[in-house]
This record gives structure tokens, C-alpha cells and sequence, in this order.
């Protein structure tokens, strides 16, 4: 990636006011060092063992929530027990939930805050590279319910976010896998030099710091972009689906056995085929992206996902019509956009092709 100035922080407007996404290495233990009365901390368990020592008076504070970091977490029939455990500790209107973890804890959060006493205050310690590189900005809440993924949500933009690296040290490869595969799906989204750059760097990413840092700014800047015209996803912020609609499908269909980012790599991989099978887009430009895109989802790639299953659930997907599939592709000029059409023959024996021999190829 050619040398650029990488700011400390992004301001992002949203229908609430606009609110600051910083940059800074020591968050957590500012975070620390800043506990006061009327904050209420939403903890990735796993994370509160791993920074106990950079947390130690937010873990001794009085409202402390430690949730695992599972897509059961985030369903609707938790959210009783969260709700108690805040009613408890005195949660009022002008106080504010603060979230440290990654995207499961940034839904149960801005749920949360957008639904308790009708509105609450919140803010966001992203601790994972995919929310640091994506979910982090955009002001969307995903619920789950029984089967169906992030069924129920909220446009509610958090006060501030903070963004440090030291944080993703202790992540394991394929978690970071899953960050770069959504930082893959904003540059491919905004063309093919930007795919290929990132694609290029794809090893770098994995270890460099600095080069990390610098394509999860550039990717908060794409993302920005387009949430800014579109904070409400009615336009062109659908193009952000890319790979989502496959990527959900194939998590719903293996029992969420492949991880979220893995998913999405895999479901664009399977967007570009698929569109390429339906004379949408062009062969090349899938054979142009599936060596970066199978190695992010490398060791997922003979993972069972039932036919059945699968089309199931991308039948229930919420971005569907009454009677057509919503799914994002790319066009002849790898153009990402939304295409509407019919569940028929073709489209499923495109989806079975794929799924049997075109992700192993």
C-alpha cells in the first residue's frame, strides 16, 4: 500500500449527532483510569480475563456485565436477564452503557440502548479487527431469534468509539481472518485497483502493524462514505451486504460453525460465482478474486453446508422481497450493486454448483 497519512481519528455524521472514532493504543487503560458514576461496562467474558490487569477498576466498578461472545448471547430470549441486570444496578436516562468486545457485544449494546427507558447513551471499545475495520461505524444493532440471524435491530449510533491495536494480540488467526474479510468486501466494493492493493498486502495484514492500521482507517473511510448518504440502508449502503446474504446462509446452515467474517469471504467468493454463472458479471473477475478470497477462508473450505439448509435460509433473508431474493453482485466491470430476481432453477443450481466443487476449486 503506497504511504499515506493515517489520521488518529474519523468523524462520522450520523441522524444523532456526529461522534468520533479515535485511534488511540492505550483506550483501555484510559477507560480505566476514567470510571465513574452513572457508567454501566457490557464485557466480553473473555476479554475481561485476558485485560483483567488494564481493567481493573472497571471490573471493580458496580455495574459490570460479563457476557460470552456467541451468537446465543444476542438472541432475543437473553435480553430479559441483561435488562434486569441494569434495572438492578440503577440504570437511568442519562446514564451510559459502555461496550468492550467485538460485534456480538456491539449489538447486545446498542440494542440495548436504543430500546431500555427508550433511549440510552452509549459507547464502543472494539476488540476484534472486524469491528474495529467495519461494524464499529454505521449505527445498526442485529438481534437474533431462535434460527433467523439479525432479524431484529436498531439505527442507533453510539456517542464515541475507541480503537486500539495492542488489543488484537491476543486474537486467534482465524478471528483476524474474519476482520480482513470484511476489509476485502469494502475495497471490493470500491473497485477492482482497491481489491487488488489490499489483496496484494494480503500476507501483510496478517502481521504488520502499521500496514493493518492503515488499511482498517482506509476501510472506515469507504465505509464512511456510504453510511453518510445512507445511514438507514434504503440505497447505496446495501452494497455493503456483498457476501452477506451467501455469508449468513452458509452461518445459519453450519450451525454458525464458520465464523461471521470467514462466512462473508466465502459468500463473496460464491456472489462472484454465482454471478458469473447467471451472466451477470464476468468469470474473470471471479477467478481475478478467488485466490485472496480462499485463502481467508483456507481450512473452511470443506465445511458441510446442507444445500437444504443453505437456500432455506437465504430464502428468509430480510433484505428479500415478497416475491424475489435481494443479493448484492458484481456486474461485467466488477461493480458491486443490488439485483433483484427469482429464486429459480438457475439461481440454485448455481448456489449447488459452488457449494459442491466452485469454493474448492
Amino acid at each position: 500500500m503506497a504511504a499515506s497519512r493515517v489520521s488518529d481519528r474519523l468523524d462520522i455524521q450520523s441522524h444523532a449527532s456526529v461522534y468520533t472514532v479515535t485511534f488511540d493504543d492505550g483506550a483501555l487503560e484510559r477507560l480505566d483510569a476514567g470510571v465513574a458514576p452513572g457508567l454501566h461496562f457490557l464485557i466480553d467474558a473473555r476479554v475481561a480475563g485476558l485485560y483483567e490487569g488494564a481493567l481493573t477498576s472497571v471490573l471493580a466498578s458496580p455495574s459490570v456485565l460479563l457476557i460470552e461472545a456467541s451468537e446465543a448471547s444476542k438472541s432475543l430470549d437473553r435480553f430479559p436477564a441483561y435488562v434486569d441486570h441494569l434495572v438492578a444496578r440503577g440504570v437511568r436516562r442519562n446514564h451510559t452503557l459502555v461496550a468492550v468486545g467485538g460485534g456480538v457485544l456491539q449489538d447486545i449494546t446498542c440494542f440495548l440502548a436504543a430500546t431500555l427507558l427508550r433511549g440510552l447513551p452509549w459507547q464502543f471499545y472494539p476488540t476484534t479487527l472486524l469491528a474495529q475495520a467495519d461494524s464499529c461505524i454505521g449505527s445498526k444493532s442485529s438481534i437474533n431469534v431462535g434460527r433467523l440471524k439479525n432479524v431484529l435491530g436498531t439505527f442507533t449510533p453510539p456517542t464515541a468509539v475507541w480503537i486500539a491495536d495492542p488489543v488484537l494480540r491476543t486474537l486467534a488467526g482465524q478471528d483476524i481472518r474474519s476482520g480482513v474479510g470484511e476489509m476485502l468486501k469494502v475495497h471490493a466494493i470500491e473497485g477492482p485497483d482497491s481489491f487488488d492493493r489490499i489483496a496484494g498486502d494480503y500476507a501483510r495484514l496478517l502481521d504488520d502493524v502499521g500496514v493493518r492500521r492503515r488499511y482498517v482507517y482506509r476501510s472506515l473511510e469507504i465505509k464512511k462514505r456510504l453510511i453518510e448518504q445512507d445511514e438507514f440502508d434504503r440505497g447505496v449502503r446495501n452494497i455493503m451486504n456483498y457476501g452477506h446474504s451467501f455469508g449468513h446462509a452458509i452461518e445459519s446452515a453450519t450451525n454458525f460453525a464458520v465464523p461471521h467474517g470467514i462466512a462473508v469471504t466465502m459468500g463473496m467468493d460464491m456472489a462472484n460465482y454465482v454471478s458469473a454463472q447467471l451472466g451477470v458479471g464476468a468469470r474473470k473477475h471471479f477467478e481475478r478474486m478467488h485466490k485472496p478470497l480462499a485463502l481467508n477462508f483456507a481450512g473452511f473450505e470443506g465445511a458441510d453446508i446442507p444445500e437444504g439448509a443453505f437456500l432455506a435460509a437465504l430464502s428468509h433473508d430480510k433484505k428479500n422481497t415478497d416475491q424475489q431474493l435481494t443479493v448484492i453482485l458484481p456486474d461485467h466491470e466488477a461493480r458491486i450493486g443490488r439485483c433483484t430476481r427469482p429464486m429459480d432453477e438457475a439461481f440454485c443450481c448455481a448456489c449447488r454448483t459452488y457449494l459442491a466443487e466452485g469454493r474448492t476449486r
